[in-house]
């Protein structure tokens, strides 16, 4: 069934599937659990769940038939994602740190915190995509790859073979360590964001071997990213008051809506409208929760009111700025430097001078947003491709809708799952390596000389994002590359680059269809094999 002959979307809650995107949530929150306590990562399992979607269709049974459909394999993928990042970043991560500080009696007021906080991130990215702050036309480059590989499993012909190439050049290349996935980014992110992205990876990666400078030791990375936040934010502020922008896509706007309520759909504001009032009910939501993590957790014991205020407020503005950082990176670029950023937010609330029971719960709020919310990007795009790159506006919103429940089902089947396995994993001393690193920062404070690295670099930082402006994100690329040692990745993104200029102007426009296709499965086969190689790593560490 391909998207041309279906005229009603598919929905969640019929039974059919149903079923399948319940077992999927399950083995997707179990699978992320599992990988992030054994090796500290979570792959990205969104092409998992559409091949199982495509294996249960071959079943020659009536019932499975259902499953052939392009748009069940794309709730598929994003019900599997969801509850893989959900559970395992917005969840086990973070009660891991205050049962690592030692407050045992903070973990249940942490996770019914993060619980919200991963059900409001996902909203909110919900009704912030396809707006300028997050357009469906930016890269989302593993949502291209899993919308290439499901329309390739669907239409076969040259498309399919394309695909393959990818997926085995992919899987070798991920065999013998070479990022393809980062060369497949290449050839689908935006230049200039990738391009800064590469020279980022290859400075934090050559710079104490070639120099003898660690730049991570000195805090370059983070002042950078700190600096360019800052500038981030103050630009998502501007895109909220609209402007001329908003002019040239008021008459689009009102096509959609005329074309959606024909068709009996009901269209949101005006998105330079929705983009104010989302982020009005996001600051909001995380208020709320914010207050309910300080008075549930106890920190009225440990705080005066005037700290306490500051704490519900900065944990707030906090766990929101670390949404739209993670989200805009992973927009641009395949990466999300969740993990890094909400270290920065960390250290910031060290140097404002919080005591260490509010740092431990304030950094387990913020690193619980962004993972879901960057995730879900991913997966509207995948949909927004395969639904026909938004030609038909009810049929995209119809969908946009149905896999907002999906992810919305995942996050509430991954709440549970973490409640019941918890507690087994951390008397056994398996708990996600990074919330480690938290703890020590924590315990040992920031020096004079952090500080002053920090408030240092935010400059060169925050000049690099405002050159760069909102549409290239520069700084906050650059930052992301610095605080990931991964220097190979920062060739694949070079070469990567060069390759697609050079097939483009060769070939000229019409390659670009190919080049995706063909990235599409460079990523899938690295994500394939790398999710393969982790299970059977995890399992053997278990």
């Amino acid at each position: 069934m391909t998207n041309q002959q279906v005229h009603e979307h598919p929905k969640v809650f019929e039974p059919a599937t149903f079923c399948l995107l319940v077992v999927l949530a399950i083995f997707g929150a179990i699978i992320g659990v599992q990988l992030l306590v054994s090796l500290g990562v979570t792959p990205n399992t969104a092409i998992i769940g559409a091949m199982a979607a495509m294996i249960v269709a071959r079943v020659p049974l009536k019932f499975f038939g259902h499953y052939r459909s392009i748009h069940v394999q794309n709730l598929a993928q994003s019900t599997t994602s969801a509850a893989t990042f959900g559970a395992a970043n917005s969840l086990l991560l973070p009660i891991a740190i205050p049962y690592l500080f030692g407050r045992p009696d903070m973990v249940l007021p942490m996770f019914a915190g993060v619980s919200l906080a991963m059900l409001l991130d996902g909203f909110l990215l919900y009704k912030l995509f396809n707006t300028r702050l997050f357009p469906a036309t930016g890269a989302w480059p593993h949502g291209v790859a899993a919308a290439e590989s499901i329309k390739a499993g669907d239409k076969g012909g040259k498309q399919a073979v394309l695909l393959g190439i990818g997926i085995v050049l992919g899987a070798i290349g991920s065999f013998f360590k070479f990022p393809t996935a980062a060369l497949g980014t290449a050839f689908i992110g935006n230049v200039w964001a990738l391009f800064m992205l590469g020279i980022g990876f290859l400075l934090r990666g050559y710079s104490e071997p070639v120099f003898g400078v660690d730049i991570n030791a000195l805090y370059i990375p983070h002042g950078i990213m700190a600096g360019a936040g800052v500038v981030a934010l103050i630009q998502i502020i501007f895109l909220m008051r609209g402007g001329k922008k908003q002019e040239d896509h008021s008459e689009r706007e009102e096509k959609e809506r005329a074309h959606a309520q024909k068709h009996g759909v009901e269209m949101p504001e005006h998105k330079s409208e929705t983009i104010g009032k989302t982020i009005g009910i996001g600051m909001l939501g995380f208020g709320a929760i914010s207050v309910m993590i300080a008075l549930a957790s106890g920190l009225y014991y440990h705080l005066s009111f005037g700290w306490l205020i500051a704490f519900m407020v900065y944990a707030a503005f906090a766990a929101f700025v670390h949404e739209m950082i993670v989200g805009l990176a992973a927009m641009h670029s395949g990466w999300f430097p969740a993990f890094a950023v909400a270290l920065i937010t960390l250290i910031v609330g060290i140097l404002i001078g919080f005591p260490p029971e509010a740092l431990a719960m304030l950094c387990g709020f913020a690193a619980a947003t962004g993972p879901a919310f960057a995730d879900m990007g991913y997966d509207l795009k995948a949909g927004w491709i395969l639904r026909g790159n938004g030609a038909e506006p009810a049929f995209e919103l119809a969908g946009r809708h149905q896999q907002f429940l999906a992810a919305s089902l995942a996050f509430l089947i991954a709440i549970p799952v973490v409640g019941m396995v918890y507690q087994d994993y951390f008397a056994q001393g398996l708990v996600p390596p990074v919330a480690k690193v938290y703890i020590a920062a924590i315990n040992a404070g920031v020096s004079a000389e952090i500080a002053k690295s920090l408030l240092l670099w935010a400059i060169p930082g925050a000049i690099i994002q405002f050159v760069g402006g909102p549409a290239r994100q520069l700084g906050v690329l650059l930052a992301t590359g610095l605080l990931i040692a991964n220097p190979m990745a920062g060739w694949a993104v070079l070469i990567g680059l060069a390759i697609r200029q050079i097939v483009l102007k060769v070939k000229g426009p019409e390659a670009r269809g190919p080049l995706e296709v063909l990235a599409a499965g460079l990523i899938a086969g690295d994500a394939l094999l790398s999710f393969f190689s982790s299970v059977f790593s995890g399992l053997r560490n278990k």
